[in-house]
């Protein structure tokens, strides 16, 4: 390359180098520019930005200062600090002289300033000067410590701040927050945390809790109408059932102030007073007299059911509560009210009863329809008057009738034979009759004087002198030990030698009856009817005795008469057949004699109570088939079918086996005699219920009904030959047994005789007892 060409290549270059420095020059230009646009822009924002802090600054009341190494500068709010250091009486009114002020006014304020310029707590606090309240807000920021005071002067001076209040609502006892539109809270004191047992708001909104759900709707409805809303709600808290009267009233800017009063006591003081009403109301209802209750109005407060239906008003008008001047008229018209020549003055004075300070005196109605009420009055405690209707008409009666009982008391006691007197509890002579004055030879003057127990007594001394006989009567007259009056009775000899038999009998209102009767002519009477009944003992002995000895002496004789004629019925041809027929007649004769004479001296010993029962087990099958086999051959003769009925396991019985067989013979006996041709006789046996039943039935004419109350007495059948005896003596026997007999019997249609004996007859049993015990 020559020189031309290399000049040519350096002009060019440096074309180019010229061509690029001018074209970063212009970008270099552009971004300068860019650059220079940003930050003025910056700072048009900053400077907005301040004059905006400054002006919520100043439009808020408040002064804002920066502090740094103990200096203090104002940053806004120059107006703020002025009416700051008029309320704290500063007379130069800048950043450095507050701050000073404020930590001279208090050394707590001093102690919370230091913390705040050096360490960067935050504190908050209000300082009262002579002219108003100065409220301090602290923060740190960097290096700087911010206070923003604020001035409270005039009327609000007295407010607290809002720190301040949240403080004081946080100390309160009973839960309060502020809620939202819907109800939830934003803001709770520490009374609703304990409540829903959390440690914060935020806690609590986590796990769901909340104070009461339904508080929270009244909050929601308290902000959707804006009208306070009030309610009682019982809830548990800490475990224990309590009321809180909850409010929720909207605040100004929004939100819901709710607080709760804890009314447990009054709530239940509330209960226990309704039920306390209740319960008088119901008292009251059950009463038989009428009551009625005016309030200070004179109107119906309350009426019982008595009340209602004495005057026969209906429950529905009286629900309405009328006056008491409209009850009154209404009882006018229906002739229930006493009757009175001027209604409207008697009215006035019922309604001027109101005005009384005390209890009025009873009174006493007499209605139209003839009943008596006692009218009480009394002040209610609540105002008003009360009012006590009492139907006494069956109380006059009562003691209308009791006055005339007890003058007939009076005449009958008058009219007894035996000297009577009352004493009452206190000793003194209530009651006495004529008898009494005759037989102490008293008059009524005297016995009125004496008054009382001893005073009767020296009456009465002069005719019985044992004073040992009357301090014992006096002990059961007044002694207040009611079992020192129990009753007592004696009899004592007087001084003219009559026999007295007394008596005492307390009676059931504490008095004591006092009794004497003369009883020498009993006496006497009695001892001459005992010499009577000795004579008749003897007597009774010697029937015994006869009634012995003449059966004893008869069947010596009977019995050989009966050994004879059985021998003249079997000599066979040495005697005839109308000699034989005689020889039987006599020896049934004296047969039925014999036994007539066993059946008196069984019956003799079991009136003097000399039969003893030789008791063994008697198998009652062998009893009444050994019995039917004895009367066979009768049975036969009369053309009588004789029957025995009795189970197969009837078993035995405790008994006297001869005293039953005597009991059969005679009952089948009967039945024989009463049983026509072709009839039929049954005996039977049968248990049940421990007692064996021996039945001796026939198909004979029957036994009348005037003759079935007497068939067991004695002699009621000699028409039939024999003493008559024999059903007397099975009466006897089955009773001696501890049984008893019955009759079924319809006349034509025969008879039936129930001899019930217990299986354990009634000796055995009475010493089984004694060896039981």
């Amino acid at each position: 390359m020559d020189a031309h060409e290399l000049i040519l290549a350096a002009a060019a270059g440096a074309v180019c180098l010229a061509i690029c420095a001018t074209l970063w020059a212009l970008a270099q230009q552009r971004q300068s520019h860019a650059r220079l646009l940003g930050l003025k822009r910056k700072i048009a924002e900053l400077e907005l930005r301040a004059e905006a802090a400054q002006s919520s600054a100043e439009a808020f009341d408040s002064a804002l200062l920066a502090v740094e190494d103990g200096r203090a500068l104002l940053a806004s709010g120059e107006e703020s600090l002025a009416v700051c250091a008029t309320a704290l009486a500063v007379e130069t009114p800048d950043a450095q002289g507050l701050v000073n002020a404020l930590m001279r006014a208090d050394p707590d304020h001093a102690r919370r300033l230091r913390a705040l310029f050096d360490r960067g707590e935050a504190c908050a606090f209000e300082v009262r000067g002579p002219e108003g309240v100065v409220a301090v807000e602290g923060r740190a920021a960097g290096a700087l410590a911010w206070l923003r005071l604020s001035a409270i002067i005039g009327e609000d001076a007295g407010l607290p701040t809002a720190p301040r209040f949240a403080a004081f609502l946080d100390a309160r006892a009973d839960p309060a927050w502020i809620a939202a539109a819907d109800g939830s809270p934003v803001w709770v004191n520490g009374a609703w945390l304990a409540a829903v047992d959390a440690a914060s708001l935020d806690e609590a909104a986590a796990r769901g809790l909340t104070f009461d759900k339904a508080a929270d709707e009244l909050a929601s409805e308290a902000a959707n109408l804006a009208q306070v809303r009030q309610t009682t709600r019982w809830l548990t808290v800490g475990g224990r059932r309590r009321a809180f009267h909850i409010t929720a009233r909207p605040l100004e800017g929004g939100g819901v102030g709710v607080w709760a009063e804890d009314v447990t006591e009054t709530e239940e003081m509330r209960e226990a007073l309704k039920r306390h009403v209740a319960a008088h109301d119901e008292t009251l209802n059950h009463i038989a007299d009428a009551v009625a209750i005016f309030g200070a109005n004179k109107r119906l407060i309350f009426h019982n059911t008595a009340f209602a239906e004495l005057w026969g008003l209906e429950p529905a008008w009286l629900g309405d509560r009328p006056a008491h001047g409209e009850v009154l008229d209404r009882l006018r018209q229906r002739r229930r009210l006493p009757e009175t020549a001027d209604y409207a003055r008697w009215k006035a004075a019922e309604l001027d009863r109101y005005e009384a300070l005390g209890p009025a005196p009873d009174d006493l109605w007499s209605l139209p329809d003839g009943r008596t009420l006692r009218v009480v009055r009394q002040p209610h405690p609540m105002g008003g008057i009360l009012l006590l209707f009492s139907d006494i008409t069956d109380e006059l009666k009562l003691k209308a009738q009791y006055n005339a009982l007890i003058q007939v008391q009076q005449a009958t006691l008058d009219k007894l034979n035996d000297a009577v007197a009352v004493f009452g509890s206190d000793g003194r002579l209530r009651l006495h009759n004529e008898a009494f004055e005759r037989f102490w030879n008293v008059n009524a003057a005297q016995l009125d004087q004496a008054g009382d127990f001893e005073g009767v007594v020296e009456l009465c001394v002069p005719r019985l002198h044992d004073r040992n006989f009357w301090r014992e009567l006096k002990g059961r007259v007044a002694d207040p030990d009611p079992s020192a009056r129990a009753a007592m009775s004696g009899e004592v000899k007087t001084s003219d030698s009559r026999i007295v038999v007394y008596q005492s009998r307390p009676l059931p209102d504490g008095a004591t009856l006092i009794a004497f009767a003369d009883v020498t002519d009993a006496r006497k009477l009695e001892s001459a009817l005992a010499d009577r009944s000795a004579a008749l003992a003897d007597a009774e002995r010697l029937k015994r005795d006869f009634v012995g000895n003449v059966s004893y002496e008869l069947r010596t004789p009977l019995t050989t008469i009966i050994g004879y004629s059985e021998l003249l019925e079997r000599s066979g041809e040495n005697l005839s057949e109308r000699g034989r027929a005689h020889a039987g007649a006599v020896r049934l004769a004296a047969t039925q004699l014999a036994r007539s004479i066993d059946d008196v001296l069984d019956m003799a010993q079991i009136d003097a109570d000399e039969m003893a029962l030789d008791l063994e087990d008697v198998h009652v099958g062998d009893l009444i088939a050994e019995t039917a086999g004895r009367w066979a051959r009768e049975a036969e003769d009369g053309r009588v079918s004789l029957q025995v009925e009795h189970a197969e396991d009837i078993g035995v019985i405790r008994a006297d086996a001869h005293r039953l067989t005597q009991i059969l013979d005679h009952l089948v006996e009967n039945a024989l005699r009463q049983t026509p041709p072709e009839g039929r006789v049954i005996i039977s046996a049968r248990r049940a219920l421990g007692e064996v039943k021996l039945q001796v039935t026939d198909t004979g004419r029957g036994i009348p009904f005037h003759v079935q109350a007497h068939i067991f007495d004695r002699f009621v059948g000699r028409e039939r030959g024999g003493p008559g005896l024999g059903l007397a003596l099975v009466k006897a026997l089955t009773e001696l047994h501890g049984g008893w007999v019955a009759l079924e019997s319809e006349p034509g249609n025969g008879a039936t005789f129930t001899c019930h004996l217990p299986e354990l007859a009634q000796s055995e049993a009475a010493s089984h007892r004694e060896l039981e015990f």
